[in-house]
């Protein structure tokens, strides 16, 4: 008689915007499916939760590849019914069961309403987890990060996090001070997906004093001034009204003009746009840019509907990685749903050398 072996199943935690659980289950699981069926029963959605719970045979995820997941970490064990006058034995127990060391310990909670009222709540314990474990938390390794999260008071999910593939700021957050002379807040935005999508290293290679820009849907000038404070010159388009510092800026040339009309005369190194249009027509002008060699790099934001996100989301970046593709242009192009995002989700593409 021939003996089946039943499938491993291992279950990945990955945290989101609320409300988009459903777009980012159904991201993770079509990335599992390419490398082969998936073949375990899923764990219910949670709405508006801001986290889902995604079961596999094995397969692996890019992080970078997942739009709508701000983390991504390997769980290993869920605990549900936390006894409330002893809450910490039990994740002691299990966390005796881990083996190895890691780079650091991350107590977190949902980015709900619900969640941040749990802040107070689990810093009692990252003392108690501290002293518990040890010299088993050595910063200095390139060791996975130990997640403990709290989606209420009585349970809690443990997990840990490759340092190479995903996120690295705690709840998957890249968080951004709002600056004091900027116009508008949608600056976060911005400095968020510089942070997000380039390095160091790459932020001072391409976003270099002297560079030329066009900001297009600029008004009132939130993400102009974020070029601006690093030297570049900017051409501000948008038939509204450029306000606070950004008005008269030496570096700032505002144009009253349609932001899908305009082009430059000549090539610029930046192109950045946050205009409400649907995202087939950005993703759209963006393409024109790049196939006429009007910039080398881009920065944009692509509103999402309120149903078929994802579909709406694919549709548009197919368009233009084919446009792209067709033109021979050599290219990188990374999207994430960033935290200062509302309905909406960041590109950022680069052309690069062959």
């Amino acid at each position: 008689m021939r003996v089946m072996n039943k499938p491993i199943i291992h279950y990945s935690l990955l945290y989101c915007r609320p409300g988009f659980e459903q777009e980012c289950a159904q991201e993770a699981l079509r990335q599992a499916s390419v490398q082969r069926p998936v073949i375990a029963e899923q764990p219910a959605i949670v709405a508006e939760s801001g986290y889902v719970v995604i079961a596999h045979n094995q397969q692996t995820f890019t992080f970078s590849r997942l739009v709508f997941a701000r983390q991504l970490i390997s769980l290993h064990h869920t605990l549900t019914t936390l006894p409330e006058r002893d809450r910490l034995s039990p994740i002691l127990a299990v966390l005796a069961q881990l083996l190895g060391t890691f780079s650091a310990l991350w107590l977190e909670v949902p980015d709900t309403n619900e969640g941040k009222t749990l802040s107070a709540f689990t810093r009692r314990f990252q003392p108690l987890l501290e002293e518990a474990l040890g010299e088993r938390i050595d910063p200095l390794q390139k060791a996975p990060r130990l997640h403990i999260f709290f989606p209420d008071k009585s349970s809690v999910l443990i997990g840990t996090s490759d340092p190479y593939n995903s996120a690295a700021a705690l709840m998957g957050i890249v968080r951004q001070s709002m600056p004091g002379d900027a116009p508008s807040r949608s600056t976060l935005k911005l400095a968020e997906a510089i942070e997000v999508f380039m390095d160091k290293s790459e932020q001072t290679r391409l976003l270099r004093s002297g560079m030329q820009a066009v900001d297009l849907g600029a008004a009132p000038g939130g993400w102009t001034w974020q070029l601006v404070r690093r030297g570049l010159r900017v051409a501000a388009i948008d038939n509204g009204p450029m306000k606070g510092s950004m008005a008269k800026h030496p570096l700032v040339q505002h144009l009253k003009q349609d932001g899908f009309k305009f082009r430059p005369k000549k090539g610029v190194d930046w192109l950045v746009c946050d205009m409400v249009e649907k995202p087939a027509r950005v993703a759209a002008l963006i393409e024109e840019w790049f196939a006429e060699g009007l910039c080398k790099h881009a920065i944009f934001n692509l509103k999402l509907p309120m149903k078929q996100r994802l579909a709406a989301l694919d549709s548009a970046l197919s368009g233009l990685r084919k446009r792209l593709d067709m033109e021979g242009i050599n290219y990188k192009m990374f999207a994430k749903q960033l935290y200062h995002d509302r309905e909406e989700v960041t590109v950022f593409l680069s052309k690069t050398k062959n």
